[in-house]
């Protein structure tokens, strides 16, 4: 740990959460390296295989919820927000219920934020070390064991709610989280209250009932973890509650009362890319992996891969209201396409020719 005159701690985590504004955080604050709580929740979802295939939330055992097992001499996390917010909820709501419209979660609509955020947290380190000299620090955006959200929570930028993900009472929830992990002698700040109530309108709206009670959600069940996280077939039963959602879903935070605070973000680079925010599902799916590679360069969506997203849209395409146009792009790719996609197409078919028995 590196000490610090008491004043000078003071003085100095006020200039950090100025500094944190200045370059874009919407919000900072400070917490101890105290999970335990958190730690007992991690291994109750756990061992109820609530983390489906994704093996790396298990990986590297207690440095997730032991932040000083994952840099030794860490004693406080600067925890920050940043807002990404691009669209009215009523826009979002509009893509939903457009079934020829290709739904991409609103965080993905932008450039990629880990970078964005990684350079804007090393810029505050910067002028951490400006002030105090050499500390020991790193930053972590998504890069590394961490639990974000209740390091956030702890740090009072919010509570996680039912949905598990972190809600601010002044800015909802649309916001990405970051952390500098620290040797500095900081004061720390108060955790906020729960302020979810009776509240339980994300338990109802989730189109694969995947929040299956407050504060659980089965990932298995996500659409978020089955159009993201998983790599092979998506379970038959799940695939028509997916919609025309192709890359996540956003159904719990857009029905979040919470969110009627959310503003919209002010970061350019979060605003949506190549008509991201209205391509529809036939025009995606036509896309090459040239075409993908080139439309998504500088997205998170690029990290699902080619494969992934044509196996996406075309259980989208599935879900979509009969079509003559639909049933021959489907069959078009069906030939050329990768075990993993051809099998998906099949579904997508059957359901078309079906509903074209009933028109």
């Amino acid at each position: 740990m590196k000490s610090l005159d008491a004043a000078l701690v003071i003085k100095l985590a006020l200039q950090i959460k100025q500094w944190g504004q200045e370059l874009g955080f919407q919000q900072v604050g400070i917490t101890d390296t105290d999970l335990s709580e958190a730690e007992a929740h991690l291994q109750n979802w756990l061992g109820k295989d609530f983390h489906g295939e994704m093996d790396y939330m298990q990986r590297q055992g207690e440095k997730r919820s032991r932040p000083a097992l994952l840099l030794p001499g860490t004693t406080r996390i600067i925890s920050v927000r940043m807002d990404y917010l691009p669209e009215p909820a009523a826009a979002s709501n509009d893509a939903l219920a457009n079934p020829s419209a290709a739904y991409i979660s609103r965080y993905a609509l932008g450039r990629d934020y880990h970078k964005l955020m990684r350079n804007r947290l090393q810029k505050l380190a910067d002028k951490i070390q400006a002030e105090v000299g050499d500390f020991g620090y790193r930053a972590f955006v998504d890069s590394a064991p961490v639990l974000e959200k209740a390091l956030a929570e702890n740090a009072g930028l919010g509570w996680i709610g039912k949905h598990s993900n972190l809600i601010n009472r002044k800015a909802g929830s649309w916001f990405f989280l970051g952390e500098i992990f620290t040797d500095l002698d900081l004061p720390v700040d108060t955790a906020t209250s729960n302020h979810c109530g009776s509240c339980s309108a994300c338990l109802a709206i989730c189109p694969t009932q995947a929040i299956v009670a407050p504060y659980q959600v089965d990932a298995r069940r996500c659409v978020s973890y089955l159009t993201i996280e998983l790599h092979g077939s998506i379970p038959d039963a799940l695939r028509p509650l997916i919609g025309n959602r192709i890359y996540g879903c956003d159904d719990c935070q857009i029905v979040c009362p919470w969110n009627r605070y959310a503003r919209l973000t002010g970061e350019k680079d979060f605003n949506p890319r190549h008509r991201l925010d209205s391509q529809q599902l036939l025009e995606v799916f036509s896309w090459d992996e040239t075409a993908f590679l080139t439309k998504t360069e500088g997205s998170a969506i690029r990290r699902i891969g080619h494969q992934r997203w044509l196996r996406n849209i075309a259980v989208a395409l599935g879900n979509a209201p009969y079509s003559a146009r639909i049933v021959e792009a489907l069959t078009a790719k069906l030939s050329h396409s990768s075990d993993l996609v051809k099998e998906h197409i099949q579904w997508a078919l059957v359901q078309q020719l079906a509903r074209s028995c009933c028109m």
